[in-house]
């Protein structure tokens, strides 16, 4: 991993001159070096010099965060201890931001960085003119410590007693700790960021094993493209993945290796997830912008943001100016995600009828996107990334509308699959093999992606919230057994109470981990705690935004619902569950709120969006959720505790453990 300008004993930077060090950092920098950034190199170069002379230990200077695309100014490792520095030179405040990137890059050493799982770690911010403040610190039970604030001329004396303050720790060879494995998770958003700045995916997620499958998937991808080019021939493949195993990531990934390397191919990325699609294209522009600004380029978000809207775009803008020509789309190569939230039929006609004026309108969304590109003379690829159990919406036609339009009408397309349509995520209780019957297809096990690299502390959650959400004895007795399984490094709480949560949120979230509260669209009759769920959210400034914003995610006054957060993530999540879907006699129940009273939903297939959409709030979390369950009230027709108590029961015997007063 070592990626830093210089590193080397601190014995070798004392023997150097500073202007000899700052040689090594200018080679390495690939920016013009400033008068201000060589000033800043040489106080700080000056300062370790000074204050570790005669300390045994091993020293790098702008060290790589990979996961975050960032440099640690300093990073030491001594007495078996690794502590994170990040100067502010010249300044005399210890901003907040400062001593939450510094945590962020401790966060992602003990996490991500296999040398540094073990590690006692301590990030130390230091702002060279300010007065020294008292030093008290505290360790979390990951062995990272509470920040630590310093001018710099007590470096010594800090680094001395934290070492004898803690037991003895086995020795750290700092060269060969600098060069142990780095597997990082990053989020969609960080993905994203650096896919669109070139990277690979395999340079910026897990490798272990159990992981691999998202490069094998690429690989299996890149194959069947190419093979469609060689023959002349029309394909589609249906990537399936458990939630959060990097479906989008996926996608993405597969789009920019096209766009480099075959840009002929006009390879587009299209989502009709439209909070996604924003969220995305404003991260990447803020991040194209402050990248310019911070080479000293001129710069607009403005012009960022309109060259980011080729990378993702929205499905609807596809389909829409496809309806008014004939021509076989510029793109060859067009990847769906979330497929199998396309429009049904009947809601297309609807659409296009009040929407676009055509009356008449015979096609579902798949089988239009399928006729689009299959327009073109010759060979072209459609991937269609399949979340299972991710259907949320009415007229969401699911995996099935996809395989029944290429049996009415594209019976020349060959088809991959994954060997998953077997699972109950995906058939909606239909034979989907049936569907194939005829067609030329070929099931392949590189299609599914079945580990979630979402939530990088358990690899179970997708199972447990399947069977949570199963609701039955049987499966209360397998979520109870999956949640045992992964509550060491995966916690989930219930509460009856809202403060507890917001507090145990607030308790878990350290440098610029997102916390933020999730509900159901359904759950109307949250509105007295004060969750309002039809406030509508702005997804970029939710999603984006830092502490300071009171409509960010971190402020838990704004709820995000399964519509505005499904593809995107949070590290730590505050689910809160209101009475539209209740456990009752050992069995879910489903309810809509109108008017002053809830009613019984009965038609099936709202019942699985509902489902879904619990599924969805309850798979958002990186880290670790808290499930908020109100008490209800007695002198409320509309939410008595009866409406409440069984789901938290029903909960509580899949084996999550209830917050009591003192947490």
């Amino acid at each position: 991993m070592n990626g830093a300008f210089f590193s080397g004993s601190i014995q070798e930077l004392v023997d150097q001159t500073p202007e000899a060090i700052l040689g090594h950092l200018a080679k390495q920098n690939p920016f013009a070096l400033d008068a201000l950034q060589r000033n800043a190199w040489l106080s700080q170069i000056e300062l370790a010099r000074t204050q570790f002379r005669g300390l045994d230990g091993w020293i790098a200077f702008e060290f790589a965060i990979p996961r975050m695309g960032k440099r640690a100014d300093v990073v030491v490792t001594t007495a078996g201890i690794v502590f994170v520095i990040e100067f502010k030179v010249g300044s005399d405040q210890f901003d907040a931001a400062a001593l939450d990137q510094v945590v962020d890059y401790a966060l992602d050493l003990k996490n991500f960085h296999a040398g540094s799982h073990e590690r006692r770690i301590v990030p130390i911010v230091v702002a060279t003119m300010a007065a020294n403040p008292s030093f008290d610190l505290a360790w979390q039970s990951d062995g990272i410590s509470s920040p630590v604030k310093s001018n710099g001329g007590n470096l010594r004396e800090i680094l001395g007693r934290i070492v004898r303050e803690i037991p003895e720790q086995a020795e750290i060879d700092g060269a060969q700790w600098s060069r142990t494995g780095y597997k990082p998770t990053p989020t969609i958003i960080e993905a994203a960021q650096a896919l669109y700045q070139g990277h690979r995916v395999e340079d910026i997620t897990r490798s272990d094993a159990g992981a691999k499958n998202l490069s094998q998937t690429a690989g299996c991808l890149a194959d069947i493209i190419e093979d469609a080019k060689a023959h002349r021939r029309k394909a589609i493949c249906f990537v399936t993945g458990v939630p959060g195993a990097g479906k989008t990531l996926a996608g993405l990934n597969l789009v920019t290796l096209r766009t480099k390397a075959h840009e002929e191919e006009h390879a587009v990325f299209l989502s009709g997830n439209g909070p996604l699609v924003e969220v995305l294209r404003e991260a990447l522009a803020r991040d194209e912008h402050a990248q310019l600004k911070e080479r000293g380029e001129k710069s607009r978000k403005s012009d960022a943001l309109r060259k980011v809207k080729s990378f993702v775009q929205n499905i609807m803008h596809f389909r829409d100016s496809n309806l008014v020509t004939s021509e076989p789309p510029i793109e060859r190569v067009a990847v769906f995600d979330e497929a199998q939230r396309a429009w049904d039929a009947k809601h297309l006609a609807h659409f296009m009828s009040q929407k676009k004026g055509q009356t008449n309108f015979q096609m579902s969304e798949p089988e239009f996107l399928i006729s689009v590109m299959d327009r073109h003379d010759g060979w072209c690829t459609i991937i269609c990334l399949i979340g299972g159990g991710q259907e949320i919406n009415a007229g969401e036609a699911g995996l099935t509308e996809w395989f029944s339009a290429l049996k009415r009408s594209f019976r020349n397309w060959k088809v991959y699959t994954s060997e998953q349509l077997a699972h109950r995520d995906y058939h909606w209780g239909q034979d989907l093999p049936a569907f194939l019957e005829g067609l030329e297809s070929q099931s392949l096990p590189a299609l599914h992606l079945a580990v979630s690299v979402r939530s990088f502390r358990a690899e179970k959650l997708s199972e447990f919230i399947g069977a949570l959400v199963a609701g039955e004895a049987k499966e209360a007795k397998e979520a109870k057994e999956l949640y045992q399984a992964i509550k060491e490094t995966y916690p989930i709480v219930l509460t009856r109470e809202l403060g507890h949560a917001r507090q145990w949120l607030r308790d878990r979230g350290r440098g610029s981990e997102r916390i933020g509260l999730v509900a159901s669209s359904g759950a109307s009759r949250l509105k007295p705690d004060g969750i309002n769920v039809h406030e509508k959210i702005e997804a970029t400034t939710w999603f984006l935004n830092g502490k300071d914003d009171v409509r960010s995610s971190y402020y838990m006054e704004d709820p995000a619902t399964e519509f505005d957060i499904q593809g995107l993530e949070l590290d730590w999540v505050g689910v809160c569950w209101d009475a539209d879907f209740r456990s009752v006699d050992g069995r879910w129940q489903f309810y809509r709120f109108a008017g002053t009273r809830w009613q019984n939903v009965n038609d099936d297939n709202r019942k699985v969006y509902l489902t879904n959409a619990y599924r969805v709030l309850l798979t958002r979390a990186r880290q670790g959720m808290v499930i908020y369950i109100p008490r209800g009230d007695s002198i409320d027709a509309t939410r008595p505790p009866a409406f409440y108590d069984g789901t938290a029961a029903f909960l509580a015997e899949c084996g999550l453990p209830l917050l009591d007063r003192r947490t």
